[in-house]
């Protein structure tokens, strides 16, 4: 049976190099039927108590959990803003969170990446989320950095070779427990 597969960029930006690093991501694997999310389709209103109380939690948050819920992996792409995680992203979070169940990541298998301009080896955002999405029932089985995108990225490609061999190491672990994984 063809695993389904959510990739997405954490971030609303429309030329996110999260979004795209996703795709670039999803297309590499074998046997798996992708979907890709844009939070631009999911916009939410600042998350407040009050509003919950008289509102409840919107339909996007609802549709969101439900493609998660749906899926056998996820491919999450973090953007970085001032060292945390954009505000789309962490507002769609925190609605996500008030569904009923804290596992908001429902324990799929979670290939974590992010990408940035910044020559940066590593991202703040990557060593945070890599301590707090278990806690929310995160199964990250692989996580890469690319840093310099605009260097490291070319023609829909990683040209640097030490990226390139650890994007693939990175991939590869994720790909094999596809293989092997049960919903």
């Amino acid at each position: 049976m063809t695993k389904k597969i959510i990739a997405f960029g954490a971030s609303n930006s429309q030329k996110s190099i999260n979004k795209k690093f996703a795709a670039f991501t999803a297309a590499q694997l074998q046997g798996v039927a992708v979907t890709l999310l844009d939070l631009n389709d999911f916009e939410l209103p600042v998350y407040s108590v009050d509003l919950e109380r008289q509102s409840g939690v919107p339909e996007n948050a609802l549709r969101f959990s439900q493609f998660i819920q749906d899926s056998d992996g996820i491919i999450l792409s973090l953007a970085e803003y001032n060292g945390l995680y954009t505000s789309a992203f962490k507002n769609l979070w925190d609605w996500m969170s008030r569904l009923g169940n804290p596992q908001i990541w429902h324990h799929k298998p979670m290939f974590l990446q992010g990408t940035s301009p910044s020559k940066r080896p590593g991202s703040n955002v990557m060593k945070v989320s890599q301590e707090l999405f278990p806690h929310f029932g995160g199964n990250i089985i692989a996580s890469y950095h690319l840093p310099s995108f605009n260097h490291f990225f070319k023609n829909d490609q990683i040209v640097a070779p030490e990226e390139k061999a650890k994007f693939q190491q990175a991939l590869q672990k994720f790909q094999e427990h596809l293989s092997h994984y049960e919903a």
